[in-house]
């Protein structure tokens, strides 16, 4: 499961280190208690928590990078807690504690397991063995008046935890549903426009055609280029057809004119910039290469809908920040790049909600035109949303395909 930890890398450590800082003080009161007590070593009920279950159980909680899987985990520290358990019911420990830091890690991992397992059966029942874990550690302590209160107060925190690890499922599943959801409202997209676009090849297929037909008997050396302009519309129609098959078209939508890229992205920046007022500063910049590129109108499209999307995103989360829309080839194909400095105050609720699926279908073009993509932030505080398309193979003069960038 994915936790939806800030994708900002600091955020991400900060959260780490302050779990570990937190098992770490627990531990303490564990080992705090150990030292302290008469025998320390007398009967291995007393130190096993400590030195042994209690590290365990909070490693297994926490997961190292290369940790095997969950379920795993919980079957190893399930199986060493009971066994220390019975042992204290043998051997009582002294003093009578059946340690901090592995109830915390029992608890945690009882978290981890309602809502990271992905079998709803496999939940259950791993569930349910930390659960028995759990309630039986008052064991330990030898007395029934311990056992009844310490019951009941873990009762109470494994409900808790529980409930956390149901929750953080549930918002899983329809976070999961809603990605579907932008996935395939995307590839509709892109299929509607998809649609007017090979409309338009099939037109120009048909227009050669018929002129091929009445000039067969009185130019018929005008015929033979015709026709590989026909072959070469064709081929480009099904090359855009290929790339999403299967995939339908909806209505009330209208695509972007072939060609007019350029313009489509004047207007969004300067639209961008007039929203902002004078502080708001953004910038068009297009290398002479990527003026001269071919690109498919399917790709065209794409770039529209990455450059509004990115401009979105900093008006909503980055106010007064500076905006650089760039576009360059290589030899890799067309590179788009949408990057943003520091803003100059941060918004502290983005207008319209906090939707975090924008990008996730403006990947989801990209991918689909067989390019990369790349959002993420950038070394002097700011953002970029970097994303590479293929370029056209260069077509006849005549045919109706992919025109360079004007």
């Amino acid at each position: 499961m994915n936790w939806n930890l800030p994708r900002v890398p600091v955020g991400r450590r900060l959260i780490t280190v302050s779990g570990l800082v937190a098992f770490t003080l627990t531990w303490g009161v564990d080992l705090a208690a150990f030292v302290t007590s008469p025998a320390p070593f007398g009967t291995p009920a007393g130190w096993l928590p400590v030195l042994v279950t209690g590290p365990v159980a909070a490693l297994a909680a926490i997961g190292l990078p290369r940790s095997v899987e969950l379920s795993r985990r919980v079957a190893v520290v399930v199986t060493l807690s009971l066994g220390v358990t019975v042992w204290s019911l043998v051997a009582p420990p002294e003093p009578l504690w059946w340690g901090a830091l592995e109830t915390c890690g029992l608890l945690f991992l009882a978290v981890r397991t309602a809502a990271d397992i992905r079998r709803p059966a496999a939940a259950v029942a791993c569930t349910v063995a930390l659960g028995v874990t759990i309630l039986l550690l008052p064991l330990r302590a030898g007395s029934l008046g311990a056992f009844v209160v310490g019951g009941y107060i873990l009762t109470v925190a494994l409900a808790i935890c529980v409930a956390i690890g149901c929750a953080l499922r549930s918002l899983e599943a329809r976070r999961e549903r809603a990605v579907r959801d932008v996935r395939q409202a995307e590839r509709l997209a892109l299929a509607r426009d998809l649609h007017d676009l090979i409309a338009h090849h099939m037109t120009g297929i048909i227009v050669q055609a018929n002129a091929a037909l009445t000039i067969q008997t009185t130019a018929p050396g005008q015929v033979a280029p015709i026709l590989r302009n026909i072959a070469q519309s064709g081929t480009q129609t099904l090359d855009s057809m290929r790339r999403l098959v299967r995939v339908l078209r909806e209505d009330n939508h209208t695509a972007l004119r072939s060609g007019d890229l350029l313009t489509e992205l004047a207007d969004l920046v300067s639209t961008h910039s007039a929203a902002g007022g004078d502080d708001t500063p953004s910038r068009l910049d297009i290398t002479a290469a990527a003026r001269t590129a071919r690109l498919s109108p399917e790709v065209e499209i794409s770039v529209q809908r990455l450059v509004q999307e990115a401009l979105t995103n900093v008006r909503r989360h980055a106010p007064g920040a500076t905006t650089t829309v760039r576009l360059d080839t290589d030899s890799t194909g067309l590179l788009v790049t949408v990057s943003n400095t520091t803003p100059a105050r941060h918004a502290a609720a983005p207008a319209g909600g906090r939707g975090g699926f924008g990008l996730l279908g403006v990947r989801e073009r990209v991918e689909a035109l067989d390019g990369t993509f790349r959002a993420g932030p950038v070394t002097h505080g700011g953002w970029e949303v970097r994303a590479v398309f293929p370029l056209a193979t260069a077509v006849g003069p005549t045919a109706s395909g992919d025109q360079p960038l004007r």
